[in-house]
C-alpha cells in the first residue's frame, strides 16, 4: 500500500540554514570573479548560452539579437546576488529572482541599481 506524504511549508523545508548561512557571508564576493565565486564566473557563460539558446529555439526567436528575450519572463530560483538575472535582463527578459538569504537580495538590488537594470528580487 503506497502511502502519500504532503509537505507544508509550516513543517518542511527543503532550504537548508547552514547553506543560506554560508552563501550569505559571501555576500560581498559574489561579483568579484577572481573571489570565491569564481568559479560559478567560469561557469556563466555556458549557463546562459544554453538557457538563452534553449529558449530561443522554444520560442522561435533570433538568438544573435541583442533582445531575443524581450517579451519573456524568466524566473531565477536560488539566484543568489542576481549573477543569472542581470544578463538575461539585458537580453529583454522580465526577470524575477528569489533566494532564500536576505544579504544576498540586498547584495543582488544594489549591483542591478549600479546598472540601472529593473530585477524583481524576492527573498523567500
Amino acid at each position: 500500500m503506497a502511502t502519500q506524504t504532503t509537505l507544508s511549508s509550516a513543517s518542511a523545508s527543503s532550504v537548508d540554514p547552514a547553506e543560506i548561512a554560508k552563501f550569505s557571508k559571501l555576500s560581498d564576493e559574489w561579483w568579484d570573479p577572481r573571489g570565491k565565486m569564481a568559479p560559478l564566473h567560469k561557469i556563466n557563460p555556458l549557463r546562459l548560452t544554453y538557457i538563452r539558446d534553449a529558449a530561443c529555439r522554444k520560442f522561435e526567436r533570433n538568438v544573435k539579437s541583442l533582445s531575443c528575450l524581450s517579451g519573456l519572463r524568466l524566473l531565477d530560483i536560488g539566484c543568489g546576488a542576481g549573477l543569472l538575472c542581470e544578463p538575461f535582463t539585458r537580453l529583454g527578459a522580465q526577470v524575477i529572482g528569489i533566494d532564500p538569504s536576505a544579504t544576498n537580495i540586498s547584495a543582488a538590488k544594489l549591483h542591478a541599481d549600479k546598472g540601472h537594470l529593473s530585477i524583481d528580487y524576492r527573498c523567500t
